[in-house]
């Protein structure tokens, strides 16, 4: 069977991302070749997956006719650059897309020249089919790259294309923003415990409450805003609890966060 789609870098998001390519139809295992430098990797990857495994990059490149991702860490491309730098593009090149964060498109393209970039930026929700991928394309690219590079990514969740100069804006949003998300949860089950409920109940009721709570906005396409005054009454719990909420200053805190962390990503992109 044709290799078609090849990974370098079996990790968390590596593996993520071949799990449900693989569960979904996308590929099938025969048509997978794997990467990855740790022996007991490729073995667990080999065993569950049923892919090739290997620890040449340049087989991946020979064998992937289709997509090649590089889904290594980001300190580690510049060995990766060195090592595939001699990569010829042909006719049937297949589509390069990277998952590195803060490696920008002219740098990949430097690496891998002529040839079809798509740099992604994943989150951690992908590992449970739930991410959020910002795509942007490089020069070399054509509409079917696009819409490999979608399919892919839509095994994960959902696919949103953007210029390369928001690419920071998103590692702050959707690429950090799990980790808000996290702390708010952890605050509200506190919040809870403090109030005297048992912390298995508080921790329960606020995960559920985050997580049927961006359901309902997603599905209802409510905005936020409307969703908060229907649940606001006048003079009730809610709005005694927004009002401390504003008193801490918490819209700002998040957007002051958000803002944060994609001025951090900009200054790691510059090395």
């Amino acid at each position: 069977m044709t290799i078609k789609f090849g990974l370098i870098g079996g990790g968390v998001m590596g593996e993520a991302l071949l799990s449900r390519l693989i569960t979904r139809g996308v590929y099938q295992g025969a048509e997978v070749i794997v990467s990855e430098p740790q022996a007991s990797r490729r073995s667990f990857l080999e065993q569950q997956y049923q892919v090739g495994v290997t620890t040449d990059n340049h087989q991946v490149f020979a064998e992937a006719k289709e997509v090649v991702m590089l889904a290594v860490k980001p300190q580690v491309f510049s060995a990766i650059a060195q090592e595939l730098g001699d990569i010829v593009p042909g006719e049937s090149s297949p589509l390069m897309i990277s998952i590195l964060a803060g490696v920008p498109l002219k740098q990949l393209e430097a690496t891998f020249p002529r040839l079809p970039v798509v740099r992604a930026m994943p989150n951690t929700p992908a590992t449970v089919g739930a991410g959020m991928t910002a795509i942007c394309l490089g020069a070399y690219t054509h509409p079917i790259h696009q819409e490999i590079a979608e399919k892919i990514f839509k095994a994960v969740g959902e696919v949103v294309e953007v210029a390369e100069s928001l690419m920071d804006a998103v590692t702050g949003l959707s690429g950090s923003g799990p980790a808000y998300v996290a702390l708010m949860v952890e605050a509200l089950a506190d919040g809870g415990v403090a109030a005297g409920l048992p912390r298995t109940v508080a921790k329960q009721l606020a995960l559920q409450t985050v997580l049927g709570t961006a359901t309902l906005l997603s599905e209802s396409k409510l905005h936020p805003a409307e969703l908060k005054d229907r649940v606001t009454s006048p003079g009730g719990t809610t709005i005694a609890g927004i009002s401390q909420l504003e008193k801490a200053g918490f819209r700002s805190a998040v957007i002051e966060a958000v803002k944060a962390a994609a001025h951090r990503s900009q200054e790691l992109g510059k090395g």
